[in-house]
């Protein structure tokens, strides 16, 4: 297994754990748009981290995690946006947490894809 393939599945582990452990920061991000409760959002976005973790450490199902995660880190991109909205008179620390995050999609997005590029020559 690659060490990129490793490390993103550490990173979604990681993701997946604290979105079940300690759930509030996460429900707040929830865009208000979404029908139903943040907290199953927040559940959901857990198990699916965690889910694609595995998925990247299996070298049958990495390629389609790959794929998968890079389209999982373009859908929460509007929870990003709201924690940037909300957060924008907050202290510049604070401020820069949230901003920083909206940048952070895309090396996000093109990681997925390149894991599940490597895993498909494999």
């Amino acid at each position: 297994m690659s060490r990129s393939a490793l490390a993103l599945a550490g990173l979604l582990a990681a993701a997946g754990v604290t979105h079940l452990v300690n759930p509030a920061p996460y429900d707040r991000i929830v865009p208000r748009s979404l029908p139903g409760s943040p907290r199953t959002y927040t559940v959901v976005s857990g198990v699916a981290e965690l889910a694609l973790a595995a998925g990247l450490v299996h070298p049958r199902t990495r390629r389609a995690a790959g794929l998968a995660a890079a389209g999982f880190f373009a859908a929460v991109f509007p929870a990003n946006v709201k924690m940037a909205v909300d957060w924008r008179h907050a202290p510049p620390v604070r401020r820069a947490v949230a901003y920083g995050r909206l940048p952070l999609q895309v090396p996000l997005v093109l990681w997925g894809l390149r894991v599940a590029r490597e895993a498909g020559v494999q």
